[in-house]
């Protein structure tokens, strides 16, 4: 071989640059990064949090499912005054707190002033009770949507009439009780 032809053994590899740094180079980038961070952190803290008041709805749910499947069985209709009573009485310490005398005081007639936000335990307390007009008030005033005006005598019709009564409900009747059930428990809320 002539030594003055260049061979592709005299190559010499040229050094690669420094590969450039992905982390942030300015204090700017890292607060954003921080905030990012705590956004997420936060976020998913509230989700957390809301699933877990969310707890009482949730079960709720399935246990008006599992009556619903069984909705010409007398005792699955009996329960379901019962369980919306439940559902009421277990409302969020949170949800309670926002709950208003003057609200509490129109529907269940408490003679209480001065007070604008009450305890859960007075918050049940007064729930409890409630019965015919006031139960039906409280119901409308907690539904997203609105509600038949004789629901709360519905309900009590399922709690308190001979057996023969409700064998003779229509299927219709039944079912649109335990859809209206099924709305109030998947949308109530207690607001201030």
């Amino acid at each position: 071989m002539n030594p003055n032809i260049p061979s592709i053994d005299q190559l010499k590899e040229m050094p690669l640059p420094t590969p450039v740094s992905y982390t942030p180079q300015t204090w700017g980038w890292w607060v954003l990064l921080g905030l990012l961070v705590l956004a997420v952190v936060l976020g998913s803290a509230q989700r957390y949090w809301q699933w877990r008041r969310d707890r009482y709805r949730r079960e709720a749910l399935v246990r008006l499912a599992e009556l619903q499947q069984r909705s010409n069985d007398l005792d699955a209709l009996r329960e379901l005054p019962e369980l919306l009573k439940r559902v009421a009485l277990s409302i969020p310490t949170a949800q309670a707190h926002r709950w208003s005398w003057r609200r509490l005081q129109t529907i269940a007639h408490i003679d209480t002033a001065g007070k604008q936000k009450i305890a859960a335990s007075a918050f049940r307390d007064s729930v409890a009770p409630l019965g015919k007009n006031d139960w039906q008030a409280f119901l409308q005033t907690c539904s997203a949507k609105p509600l038949p005006a004789d629901f709360s005598q519905q309900l009590a019709l399922l709690a308190y009439a001979p057996d023969s009564t409700l064998l003779a409900l229509p299927n219709e009747q039944r079912q649109q009780l335990f859809n209206t059930c099924k709305t109030w428990v998947e949308q109530h809320h207690v607001a201030a």
